[in-house]
């Protein structure tokens, strides 16, 4: 219910004995839909690039096109993406020209890439590739496509070239990707922002690479699963799987906000050993222990999830307090877009019909309402409208990821200060602009402690104001004090 979106979803597959790995592919995308719903990419190799792209979610395949897709999509290697927007523009020929997979060209070099993350050094990047190279999309994945490229046409080693890549460029990316020779690669920032995990089949003759766990487990590839670490460099052949580590800053710094909303709940996400399910639960546990302290407890009725990401923390709450859970708020299924990608003046049309109330459930009741965060503010407050306008006595908002106070430079679009209620408000104050009895928010310490990593493991820079890597800290200074000031940004404050 945030009002955020991600950048993508990546899935990447090679079939050691040069079976079809179509299917691999679209089901690998299938089960990470929910990270993006704005575009879908799919691309095979078997000698030359073969790719189908399209806007909107993935869509259905019936078993009797199944051959018509193999002729079309055919090759025992291949990568796919689906996509929100974090960089570049939102029209519909923009969003179809940054379709993922890229396929980039540079002198004697042609690669294809499925990218998830953002560039800092958007700019910089941008201009040094003019210089050598036309630019036809507005996406960061083209910039950093084409620097790979470039960087590989120029000493032909293609691990030298991801290292330079590494180096040069700032931000979260974790790549897969196909060589015009065939090769399967992958490669994750130097801090590891963004997931990315590697398995096989049973007999180990299938290798895939996959964001989420889930894109390995639907495809029963999840056997011997591994995360690939932050710096390091994948390479898959008709000769195996070759790892090689790379850079290595010392530091981790995987998004925290995964845990909180992107990933599904059945995923384990790197460096962890939890369910995502079980650290949401853990969320509300704490949040209901929060309550107690407060005095809450005994005044409140009923607890109510916002869906889907805050069920299990709902559930968790509910296991701490003893209150019932009352699923009273229902989300209607086919409404998939999410309100950030509407223009602001759609947006409010587009809440008001995402959300149906179980009138009878909360008439006259306090409750306890259990959200995965508060970004912008205009979700809650609309839920909050209609829970009151059915007869909601009280409304006691609980979120479950800590209080964002700056945006994010690293894939979620949450790009300005002035976009962010929690930069400009106090929690009471925060209550009074949604319309609800009270605004509590998941401490960070505790947040943390139910991830199971360390805060030098996570990227906390939206709660905390400390950026990972040193662009972003400067720009996000510079923005801070023009936004204290009453400078409104015009646009996301990194391009």
């Amino acid at each position: 219910m945030t009002g955020l979106k991600e950048a993508c979803g990546v899935f990447g597959v090679y079939d050691l004995k040069h079976g079809p790995v179509f299917s691999y592919i679209y089901w690998g995308l299938i089960a990470q839909n929910h990270r993006g719903h704005q575009s879908h990419g799919l691309l095979t190799y078997d000698g030359d690039f073969h790719d189908h792209k399209g806007l909107g979610l993935v869509p259905r395949m019936r078993s009797t096109s199944m051959s018509r897709w193999l002729t079309r999509l055919p090759g025992h290697v291949g990568i796919g993406n689906i996509r929100y927007t974090t960089s570049g523009r939102v029209d519909v020929n923009s969003l179809y020209k940054d379709t993922q997979p890229v396929i980039a060209e540079a002198g004697k070099v042609k690669i294809a890439i499925s990218y998830n993350g953002n560039i800092v050094n958007v700019e910089e990047l941008r201009g040094e590739i003019a210089n050598n190279l036309d630019l036809e999309a507005t996406s960061d994945a083209e910039l950093l496509s084409k620097k790979l490229c470039l960087s590989l046409d120029e000493n032909g080693d293609l691990s030298k070239a991801v290292e330079r890549c590494m180096r040069d460029v700032e931000g979260a990316y974790s790549v897969v990707g196909v060589t015009e020779g065939g090769e399967l690669f992958a490669f994750r920032d130097c801090l590891g922002i963004k997931p990315l995990c590697v398995g096989f089949d049973k007999d180990r003759e299938v290798v895939a690479i996959s964001s989420e766990s889930v894109g390995l487990d639907i495809n029963d590839l999840a056997h011997f699963q591994d995360e690939i670490n932050p710096g390091e460099f994948i390479r898959v052949t008709d000769n195996g799987i070759e790892r090689e580590q790379l850079t290595k800053l010392g530091r981790r710094a995987l998004c925290s906000f995964e845990f909180a909303y992107f990933a599904r709940p059945d995923s384990i996400l790197n460096g962890t050993t939890k369910y995502v399910y079980d650290i949401r639960r853990s969320f509300g546990r704490n949040l209901g222990r929060m309550c107690a302290e407060k005095g809450n407890l005994q005044r409140l009725e009923a607890v109510i999830p916002v869906p889907e990401t805050a069920n299990d923390a709902a559930y968790g709450f509910h296991e701490e307090t003893r209150l019932p859970i009352e699923p009273a708020l229902r989300r209607h299924r086919y409404v998939t877009d999410r309100a950030f990608i509407t223009l602001q003046r759609e947006r409010g049309t587009l809440l008001n019909k995402k959300y149906n109330i179980l009138g009878r459930k909360v008439f006259g009741k306090r409750i306890a309402l259990v959200d995965d965060s508060i970004v912008r503010g205009d979700t809650t407050r609309s839920v909050v409208q209609k829970m009151r306008g059915a007869g909601a006595r009280e409304i006691h908002v609980y979120a479950t990821f800590p209080k964002i106070i700056g945006p994010c430079f690293y894939g979620i679009d949450m790009a300005t200060f002035s976009e962010l209620i929690g930069a400009r408000h106090t929690p009471s104050e925060i209550a009074a602009v949604i319309g609800a009895e009270s605004v509590t928010y998941q401490e960070l310490e505790d947040f943390v402690e139910a991830i199971g990593l360390g805060e030098n493991e996570l990227c906390l820079a939206c709660l905390t104001g400390r950026y990972p890597t040193p662009l972003a800290q400067k720009i996000a200074d510079e923005k801070r004090v023009e936004y204290e000031r009453g400078v409104r940004e015009s646009g996301r404050v990194y391009e």
